[in-house]
């Protein structure tokens, strides 16, 4: 090629202008992360996200802050940074509502799952499945035969159509063939009222709320959802130990980035996120609440999103739940 003095001059000025130009913002430049959570401040996700926004700003050795940005059951946080650029300055601390469940429930919803790349799981609660004590029912083998004695639809609390709590309980209804009837409570701690008194016959609030009454002899807990007994309740069996891996079920937090990010910046921030949950205070805090530890990359996240449609997807459509609020 013939190298003349114009062609060189048109290399020094293009040469010129790229040590000039601005760097594009992005999540390799040591700009401001922001993790936006879509419930409002001062609630327990807001409260560990922070814990673990300071854990990843460690391991970045950039800052990574929260931003709340709560309305309509998480829509408002989701669809802000499903809208973001795509260069992983914008995360969302999704989970099981604002992400699978309404990406299924809400047919106008302004994202869908293609709206975010995985970026990594971080925790995961169980349920439980608990009775009032007045019912007589001390373990999960005898909950069907007395729901049958009983000639009523079981009355199980729910946090409102569309939560796990109400999906849970047709799936626990499929599984034992007993018939239920949902009733919505405004919070937890109304239903366990309710339960308490025998005016509810089913609950699947979190181990962590209902510890308290099993041991006062009110409540009963009969098993968690889980694979596997949680070491912080060693003495309630999981619902797989008890021969129903298909009623194995958690509520999830998890970080999100919007599609298209590029795979080196997800790689990065990715295992931040999974080197910050190793802080025993993470740990604790999360142990407290019942809740375990499930940090990964991309692909246990895509995995539990893959789940999630499987099986709330499946009840969703056989029941015809659809939310349009």
């Amino acid at each position: 090629m013939n190298f003349t003095r114009r062609t060189a001059l048109a290399a020094m000025m293009a040469g010129t202008m790229a040590l000039s130009a601005p760097i594009a913002a992005s999540a390799q430049s040591g700009e401001t992360i922001t993790i936006v959570v879509p419930y409002a401040g001062g609630g327990f996700v807001d409260g560990l996200m922070r814990r673990i926004a300071d854990g990843m700003s460690t391991q970045l050795n950039q800052p990574v802050i929260v931003e709340n940005r709560p309305g309509a059951n998480g829509i408002v946080g989701a669809q802000y940074v499903a809208r973001a650029n795509p260069d992983g300055l914008t995360l969302l601390s999704g989970g099981t509502g604002p992400v699978s469940l309404n990406t299924l429930l809400r047919p106008s919803l302004p994202y869908t799952l293609d709206s975010f790349a995985s970026v990594a799981m971080l925790f995961e609660g169980s349920l439980s499945i608990s009775v009032p004590a007045s019912s007589g029912v001390t373990a999960f083998d005898g909950l069907a035969a007395w729901a049958q004695s009983e000639d009523r639809p079981m009355r199980y609390a729910t946090l409102g159509p569309g939560s796990v709590t109400h999906l849970y309980g047709l799936l626990l209804s499929e599984a034992l063939g007993i018939d239920v009837v949902d009733v919505a409570y405004r919070n937890n701690p109304s239903s366990v009222v309710d339960l308490v008194a025998g005016q509810s016959d089913l609950n699947f609030s979190t181990p962590a709320s209902l510890i308290g009454n099993a041991r006062e002899g009110t409540v009963n807990i009969l098993a968690l959802t889980t694979n596997a007994r949680n070491p912080n309740y060693p003495d309630i069996p999981s619902i797989t130990e008890l021969g129903h891996p298909e009623l194995v079920a958690s509520f999830w937090t998890a970080l999100h980035a919007p599609a298209g990010t590029p795979a080196d910046v997800i790689a990065r921030l990715s295992d931040a996120a999974v080197a910050a949950m190793q802080d025993p205070e993470i740990q604790q805090v999360l142990g407290n609440a019942g809740m375990t530890v499930n940090a990964g990359g991309p692909e246990v996240l895509d995995a539990q999103l893959q789940h999630d449609v499987d099986s709330w997807g499946r009840v969703i459509r056989e029941h015809g739940i659809v939310l349009n609020d």
